[in-house]
């Protein structure tokens, strides 16, 4: 019988299965000089980053600075609630912005998703429809909010907007990652009884990728919301107006009040979104 060769880090005697060896010779495999490389470009792309972004956390350690952080933080409280209504009436405003600016990216994101899916569509289709996504999602909300306040003036429609335009860019590829991890087995039946390319993405793509876009928009509504309480900032509505006008006029009981109502609208909003989630799903 032909017995297979001893691994030199195993004792003599002992004789391993073929499957054993192949594993074993897999595992060596890990260690290889273009990942060696790889890693070391990995510490040095760190490094670089680090010595640019100025990255100090011993500042944190300075007894004088650490003083100074404490007493800054004690401005904050007890947090002034004497305007709760309008900040809750600003919040509520913040929410419709991130419903709608989400609503309205989901939609448009669904036909550019398919279009930026390379299982669905040719190259020529697909590679030009990424790049407008990338765009889209490659400038900050607050850019988009400004563009909008000229174009419809100030408020809360600004908002609505710049959400839209940024969260299709992001939604655009989250959904399209999603079309191009399907089963193909379902659409290749469908296309085999002689369907359209429509039919296959209605009945065979869709389907399949419903629970992942599902969370996908409830989580990038969660995120709207947190972006929204900042568009005000630029005059874009919702409670970033007052959060802007506390800072500036340094009544940070009152700033501390309006972060207490945006943490638990946030919180309310990921427990809704949750069993929302678990209802589709």
């Amino acid at each position: 019988m032909n017995q297979q060769k001893p691994i030199d880090n195993f004792p003599k005697k002992m004789h391993l299965s073929p499957a054993v060896v192949a594993m074993l010779e897999q595992e060596a495999k890990l260690v290889t000089n273009t990942r060696i490389l790889f890693l070391i470009a990995i510490i040095a792309i760190l490094i670089f980053s680090a010595v640019q972004s100025e990255l100090n956390f011993f500042l944190f350690l300075e007894p004088e600075r650490s003083v100074r952080i404490a007493n800054y933080i004690k401005q904050y409280f007890p947090p002034d609630f004497t305007y709760w209504k309008v900040y809750l009436e600003d919040t509520l405003i913040t929410i419709s912005m991130g419903i709608w600016g989400t609503l309205l990216a989901a939609v448009a994101a669904i036909p550019l998703s398919i279009l930026a899916s390379n299982n669905i569509f040719p190259l020529w289709i697909v590679q030009p429809t990424r790049r407008i996504l990338d765009a889209m999602r490659a400038i900050n909300e607050l850019v988009f909010a400004l563009i909008f306040i000229v174009a419809v003036g100030l408020g809360p429609f600004a908002g609505i907007l710049a959400l839209f335009v940024s969260t299709a860019g992001a939604l655009g590829k989250l959904f399209s990652e999603a079309v191009e991890a399907i089963e193909p087995g379902p659409v290749e039946g469908i296309r085999a009884t002689g369907a359209s390319k429509m039919q296959e993405v209605i009945y065979g793509v869709i389907p399949q990728v419903i629970p992942l876009w599902t969370s996908f928009a409830l989580y990038r509504f969660e995120s709207n919301v947190r972006s929204a309480s900042v568009l005000g900032i630029v005059g874009a509505g919702g409670i970033g107006v007052s959060l802007y006008q506390s800072f500036g006029s340094f009544e940070y009981k009152k700033v501390c009040a309006i972060l207490i109502i945006l943490i638990l609208a946030t919180s309310l909003i990921d427990f809704a979104s949750a069993k929302i989630r678990n209802w589709l799903v």
